[in-house]
């Protein structure tokens, strides 16, 4: 016991407090979080058949467009302390901290323990893994995965066991059914590493390259082919896919789309647009257990194919849709990550409302990571980790026939660092929370770094000598930089700061003869002050409220209109709630932006026609209406319209019947805050109805629906 505590490392357990304070402080403020994920929670803990699938309603009529892995452990979680949006971010807060302890353990025994907690505490650190962690979106817990696959294959070499390689590229399958190719950008990398490290003749590594590769494969796909043997008469319609397939789903729409940019989704959907379910600009729009008990949930319905003929039948523009907008959604009209036409989902704030490029992610080219749109998310330390690499191959013997173990991992992390920055560089399609996946590279680069370069700068010669000095100046001027940005909002105190401990220790550096210790100190003072402005980044979504939907960091967050109402009439529930006669619907709409909030407030299932945004093709007319005949569906809530309109939407408006407003309109809407820094429910005392736009409340048209 006492040699386990002479061992405990007391920084290690102050940089996990501060990850777990920018991770956990103040995610109880957050009701619903991104509603989407949030309705599928609440479905998915409703029964076996919903939990398997990820379905987004109650019904099983449509899934979520992600795998289900990380909405398994949201809904665990939520099951666990009840379904709450502090209890479906806790899964990616705890993962973010696992992912910093993680880091420590795969630098440590390599490159030493001072390496190791620095490493650690940039990864703490770094804004958009701190936003991203605070809020349901999946990408922290795949990050933490991938290190999980990452410790897998050092393990392999250093114990000289394949089983563990194996094992590793299992975990990137695991990785993938959390959110699908993402997971298999570090491939290379462990790829490259294996044949690097791994002592055995080149017959045997490329066998057990040969295995790990069908068992990544057969880990991946397993679920994906599970669902796609499913009768579609069984299960919900893979949200976002053109053809009701997972696989599909997953190379297309969450694969190659991902990198061309590329939109596409149901021909002639709901919204007439792409099935982007995660972002698309208003002129590229689209998308983004048990079996059921049928003593208590409703029958799904059926969900076959779509045949050709049946997307010919979409309207040409007659009967057009009302324009009128839902009497609640996330954000107005707008999808939970889809940016409506007057400005970004935080108001106009946020990187995606003043920055160039789709979605505000800057211009295309090698050094898109160094561009204001992205680098105050993730480059703050990138100049120093890439100076860094230079100094660590340098600071030990370099033998061209054999590398040692510091070199080989090395060029592991770099093999994660490069292709990931250019994908980065050249895709058409991202998001900035995207870019925790460089955050673990960069993290280890400029924490092993400043140990090999403060070495090199005590006993090197030649240009090795000058690399830690070089490095903090081009750092610190690229803070600078990055900083300049944001002048008008905080001031020039910062720049100055970051510019004074820059400068200052270089010039420390360069005039303190001898005294090796007071050198060392001086270069860490550096990096730690090298780290001032991205922890002050990290801090803003815990200051200020961040945004569930489109994560990000940064002190524009304390100017942004960021919060957004998750809103539902309370009096059109109860009048749908007093006249449903058995129904597996509630009601219908068309899409899962409006639905989600209903879904999360009454629990009960809610049909978001055209998946996501609308674009989906999911029922033909006929079909449609045999659920109506049936009895399956008896109200559709009609709402603004995303571009085109379909033969269903025309049928409800010639065939419904129109409910009066004064039956279901309220002048007072529950609103839930998403965003804010309080959780007090305020009710608003204005009709539902607005301008249209971010925030406000939309009258629509409320239809009873019947077949003669």
């Amino acid at each position: 016991m006492i040699r386990r505590f002479q061992k405990f490392d007391i920084y290690l357990f102050f940089i996990l407090i501060l990850s777990a304070i920018l991770n956990i402080y103040h995610i109880w403020n957050d009701d619903t979080v991104n509603a989407y994920y949030t309705a599928a929670v609440t479905s998915m803990m409703q029964s076996w058949h919903n939990f398997f699938f990820a379905s987004f309603d109650p019904a099983g009529y449509v899934t979520v467009d992600k795998p289900p892995l990380a909405f398994w452990l949201q809904t665990i979680s939520a099951k666990i302390f009840g379904l709450h949006g502090w209890s479906v971010i806790l899964p990616q807060a705890l993962a973010g901290i696992g992912s910093v302890y993680l880091i420590y353990r795969l630098v440590k025994p390599t490159f030493g323990q001072a390496a190791a907690r620095l490493a650690a505490l940039i990864m703490a650190c770094t804004p958009i893994a701190v936003a991203v962690s605070r809020t349901n979106n999946i990408d922290s817990l795949l990050v933490f995965i991938l290190l999980l696959a990452t410790g897998m294959m050092f393990k392999a070499v250093k114990q000289q066991k394949v089983l563990w390689a194996i094992a590793s590229f299992a975990m990137i399958g695991v990785g993938f059914n959390a959110k699908m190719l993402q997971a298999y950008m570090i491939v290379p990398a462990l790829i490259l590493f294996y044949i690097l490290a791994y002592r055995t003749t080149w017959k045997r590594k490329l066998l057990s390259l040969l295995i790990s590769m069908i068992v990544l494969l057969g880990v991946s796909a397993s679920w994906s082919i599970a669902v796609d043997l499913t009768s579609k008469d069984n299960r919900p319609f893979m949200g976002s896919s053109q053809s009701n397939s997972a696989l599909e789903l997953a190379f297309g729409y969450n694969g190659l789309q991902r990198l061309t940019g590329q939109q596409s989704g149901g021909a002639g959907g709901m919204g007439g647009g792409s099935s982007e379910g995660e972002g698309q600009p208003p002129s590229q729009q689209g998308d983004q257990q048990n079996d059921n008990d049928s003593s208590t949930m409703p029958q799904p319905p059926s969900n076959g194919n779509q045949s050709s003929s049946d997307s010919s039948n979409q309207s040409s523009g007659q009967g057009q849709p009302s324009m009128q907008g839902p009497p609640s959604s996330t954000n107005g009209t707008t999808p939970p990550d889809m940016p409506s036409g007057d400005g970004p989902p935080n108001g106009g704030g946020g990187k995606m409302g003043n920055g160039s490029g789709m979605f505000g992610t800057g211009t295309k080219g090698p050094l898109r990571l160094f561009q204001s749109e992205l680098s105050d998310q993730i480059s703050w330390l990138l100049p120093f980790a890439l100076i860094g690499t230079i100094g660590i191959f340098f600071s030990t013997a370099f033998d061209r026939r054999r590398l040692n173990i510091k070199q080989k991992e090395t060029l592991f992390w770099l093999a994660w660092l490069i292709p990931v920055a250019g994908f980065f560089s050249v895709a058409g399609f991202f998001h900035h929370y995207y870019l925790i996946m460089l955050a673990p590279p960069i993290a280890v680069l400029a924490g092993a770094g400043w140990v090999s370069m403060t070495q090199l700068f005590q006993t090197g010669t030649g240009f090795k000598k000058w690399l830690l000095p070089m490095a903090i100046l081009v750092t610190t001027a690229f803070e600078i930089f990055i900083l300049s940005t944001f002048t008008s909002t905080i001031g020039l105190v910062l720049s100055i700061a970051v510019g004074l401990i820059g400068v200052g220790s270089v010039l420390a550096l360069l005039f303190i003869k001898g005294k090796e210790k007071l050198k060392q100190l001086t270069s860490l003072i550096a990096i730690l002050g090298m780290l001032i402005a991205p922890l002050f980044w990290a801090s803003t979504p815990l200051l200020y409220g961040g945004n569930s939907m489109l994560p990000e960091a940064g002190p524009q967050l304390a100017t942004s209109s960021g919060i957004m109402n998750s809103q539902v009439n309370e009096k059109l529930i109860s009048y749908l709630e007093k006249n449903n006669t058995g129904e597996a619907f509630l009601f219908g709409t068309t899409d899962a932006t409006t639905a989600s909030p209903y879904i999360i407030k009454t629990g009960k299932a809610v049909m978001a026609l055209g998946g996501f945004s609308g674009s989906d093709n999911i029922l033909t007319l006929s079909e449609f209406k045999q659920l109506v005949k049936d009895g399956k569906i008896k109200y559709f809530y009609l709402s603004g319209m995303r571009g085109g309109s379909s033969d269903i939407l025309n049928w409800i408006q010639k065939n419904g019947k129109e409910v009066a407003a004064s039956k279901w309109q309220s002048t007072s809407t529950s609103k839930t805050k998403q965003q804010t820094g309080s959780t007090d429910s305020k009710q608003s005392k204005q009709p539902d109805q607005s301008n249209g736009r971010m925030g406000g409340m939309e009258s629509g048209t409320l239809y009873e629906l019947s077949v003669d």
